[in-house]
């Protein structure tokens, strides 16, 4: 705490309305309304999931439901946070861009949910949502060394700003999409990073960002209640890309421009898990000779599923991994001494539990490979794709 105000007085930043709870009430009105707009819109909007046609039929393993079920719930979602946000934040350009992609997003999103899209043309449209939030002035302009031993405690990117911060507002975006694979897996995992965003933004007086954050964790908070286990709708494309969208869009904002070391590493460690598994599906994809983009049943919690854990198990164990990320992010935002150490612990957890996940879903298809004969399992395949 010491170490936060003293780095306030510095900036000179206003300390008093720090101690006196600063956005606080902000917050909690920006979570509140954007909760009980969520929970309040999504009866709604599943009726107009079914009107529409937008539902989730399983046709292939990578599905864990086994019966239709509406999937254009991210409209509740964003409803939500567009109220919250609309009403409680002073809409600057990089804001009003903020929102103009995050429109963009959500309509690719119901079409997509209703059609199907290419994985080509939804690329090209969420590169232009983020071009829109770059050109209102949402772009990553300075990096900390992570070379503590440097004399150059900043990176000036200029004109790589723009390339860095396409890549990691689609990236992200694409990284919550994909783990969108349970019952309230990536609706519960943004809740969690969005809380974590919310208390940092607090920490370093990012007051607006604190603000959207919890108004994008209360919209995730309303939907939860339908979205858990056994969910009765899914937030679909539309949901997941927005909160992809949003989060990577403010922490642009917010973290990428605290002006220390850890402004580096926070974002990356917020959203460490859905970062790593975008991260891993892609390696894991081009290793094996296939497109990036093709879907495949490798993502982490298909691989809890195959090591024996339930939906609510796999679900439960990957909120405790977020949870863990999203709290060595903040501690390390207020502490000096022991930030390597939790950057550290944080990374070796994550590696740790990534690595046992492998090693199990490896055994466990080489054991089934031992049971079968390689002509059974060439059947068994071309029985399920049909």
């Amino acid at each position: 705490m010491y170490h936060v105000l003293t780095d306030m007085i510095a900036e000179g930043k206003d300390v008093v309305w720090y101690l006196r709870g600063g956005g606080v009430w902000q917050v909690l009105l920006a979570l509140l309304i954007a909760g009980v707009v969520s929970f309040a819109a999504t009866p709604l909007v599943k009726v107009l999931s079914v009107k529409w046609g937008a539902i989730d039929v399983p046709k292939d393993n990578r599905r864990m439901h086994d019966h239709p079920i509406p999937r254009m719930g991210g409209l509740a979602i964003f409803f939500g946070f567009l109220l919250a946000t609309v009403l409680l934040v002073p809409l600057d350009n990089a804001k009003k861009g903020m929102l103009l992609g995050a429109v963009v997003i959500v309509i690719l999103g119901v079409f997509d949910d209703k059609y199907a899209l290419s994985a080509k043309l939804k690329f090209a449209v969420q590169i232009v949502a983020a071009l829109i939030a770059a050109f209102a002035g949402n772009r990553v302009t300075v990096l900390s060394n992570p070379n503590i031993f440097s004399d150059n405690p900043y990176w000036q990117l200029g004109w790589l700003s723009w390339p860095v911060t396409i890549i990691w507002i689609v990236a992200v975006t694409n990284a919550v999409n994909l783990i969108d694979g349970l019952d309230g897996l990536a609706c519960g995992v943004s809740t969690i990073s969005s809380a974590s965003m919310l208390v940092i933004a607090l920490l370093v007086t990012e007051t607006d960002v604190a603000v959207v954050m919890a108004a994008l964790a209360g919209a995730c908070i309303g939907f939860l209640p339908y979205n858990f286990n056994p969910a009765k709708i899914f937030m679909g494309d539309t949901g997941a890309t927005f909160l992809g969208y949003i989060m990577a869009t403010m922490s642009v904002q917010g973290m990428f421009k605290m002006y220390s070391m850890i402004s580096f590493v926070v974002p990356f460690i917020v959203l460490g898990l859905p970062i790593f598994d975008v991260t891993f599906a892609v390696i894991r994809r081009i290793s094996h000779g296939q497109n990036p983009m093709t879907p495949d049943r490798g993502h982490i919690h298909h691989r809890l599923i195959d090591m024996g854990f339930s939906q609510k198990q796999a679900v439960g164990v990957l909120y405790l991994v977020s949870a863990i990320l999203g709290l060595s992010a903040v501690v390390l935002t207020v502490t000096r001494a022991t930030r390597a150490a939790l950057v550290l612990f944080a990374v070796v957890v994550a590696a740790l539990v990534a690595w046992q996940v492998f090693l199990s879903h490896e055994q466990h298809h080489e054991k089934q490979g031992e049971e079968h004969p390689p002509e059974d399992s060439a059947k068994g395949e071309d029985k399920r794709d049909g």
